[in-house]
């Protein structure tokens, strides 16, 4: 691994002051590459020209065109389920044009994913809810390739996850395990849970669904003050709220 701020500063330190000065400057600099997640020329001359920073709304869509891509070959069933999120998410035109373009960025495969998805370690509703976008990406030709797996372990480790948690994660995304003993029921319970009818429409659907995300968002919990109890009620209580919408999405083939 390069470390391009770090073989800088070790330069610029010895031509001031020889050995002690590398020595220094290699440190610092070695900081700064770490604080920055920098591992190339390429990146650092990126920041510098200011392409480097990836918004937060870019990222989902990164993370899914680098999964797109991670066993070789985009599929069309892989930009269907892309297309299938930006619904989900009701971005409009203009966002949408971004999310192309990020999810071209993600297919290249040049962005260190590390450091942005590190800074969402203390964000546990919007942590799950990429590696669950994520596993639905993955898992969109019927399968998940070697590379998908590796790269999912990776970014959970990253967002705070142990390794059997993100597998137990995309189990719930698996085509065998879609196959639910009493689905019915399942269905039944899930629009009771998002208040909404067999009837409604795709539009109430979604706008239920992100109205009690946002009502029981455990990271808006964590800055008033709320106990550990509560935080994780509300972490417990989001996780049924994607179950359901999952349960209904599916059965409704949206």
């Amino acid at each position: 691994m390069l470390w391009p701020v770090t073989v800088v500063g070790a330069a610029a330190g010895f031509a001031l002051a020889h050995l002690p000065g590398a020595i220094l400057g290699a440190l610092v600099g070695q900081a700064v590459d770490r604080r920055l997640d920098l591992h190339g020329w390429a990146q650092m001359w990126a920041r510098i020209c200011g392409r480097g920073g990836l918004e937060e709304e870019q990222l989902l869509f990164v993370l899914l065109g680098r999964l797109a891509k991670a066993d070789g070959r985009v599929l069309d069933s892989h930009i269907a389920q892309a297309r299938g999120e930006m619904t989900l998410l009701g971005l409009d035109e203009p966002a949408r044009q971004r999310a192309i373009a990020a999810f071209g960025r993600g297919k290249a495969g040049k962005d260190s994913l590390r450091g942005p998805l590190r800074r969402l370690h203390d964000q546990p509703t919007t942590a799950e809810g990429l590696l669950r976008a994520c596993w639905r990406m993955a898992w969109a030709d019927g399968r998940i390739g070697p590379n998908e797996q590796q790269l999912l372990l990776d970014w959970g480790n990253w967002l705070g996850w142990a390794a059997p948690r993100v597998r137990g994660l995309g189990g719930e995304y698996a085509p065998a395990s879609r196959t639910l003993a009493n689905p019915t029921d399942a269905y039944t319970k899930a629009l009771h849970l998002l208040g909404v009818t067999a009837d409604s429409e795709l539009e109430q659907i979604k706008r239920a669904y992100r109205r009690l995300l946002s009502r029981h968002h455990p990271d808006k919990l964590q800055g008033m003050g709320a106990s550990p109890a509560q935080v994780r009620a509300a972490t417990e209580r989001t996780r049924e709220l994607h179950s359901a919408f999952e349960v209904i999405r599916r059965r409704r083939g949206f």
